[in-house]
């Protein structure tokens, strides 16, 4: 009898992200981004650690005060200094803005934590599309 050996599980939990392809024009979403809770001080350092290195050093960060949990000022990731800003409109209920200087400004569809894969999956796919 053989044992098959199960792969180790990652020490930390893939980043559940979709960007869309670079086009060169504007698109109102860039992407879509599936944190695993409301934490941003848990949350946001993956999602950072986790972009295009192309995008440069995001230094600005706005969320919908309402959904996330704590939002303070301002956070130290990896050693650098990124501004926090709550915005409180409906509009942008469940989006995230990075900006980088001289680089861009990078808006994704935040899907809630607890949304199933099945649900997420299409949403997902589909703030990724080049169609938007």
């Amino acid at each position: 009898m053989t044992t098959a050996l199960q792969p180790p599980l990652p020490s930390h939990p893939v980043l559940r992200l979709r960007l869309a392809a670079h086009s060169g024009m504007p698109r109102p979403i860039d992407g879509a981004w599936w944190p695993r809770s409301y934490d941003l001080l848990t949350e946001l350092p993956k999602l950072l650690a986790g972009l295009p290195r192309k995008w440069g050093h995001i230094t600005s960060v706005t969320v919908n005060g309402a959904t996330w949990s704590e939002v303070p000022g301002r956070m130290l990731v990896s050693n650098q200094p990124v501004q926090l800003h709550r915005s409180l409109a409906t509009s942008a209920a469940h989006t995230i803005v990075l900006l980088a200087p001289g680089r861009g400004r990078w808006d994704l569809l935040v899907v809630p934590p607890d949304t199933t894969a099945e649900e997420a999956e299409p949403l997902m796919e589909a703030a990724a599309a080049d169609h938007v």
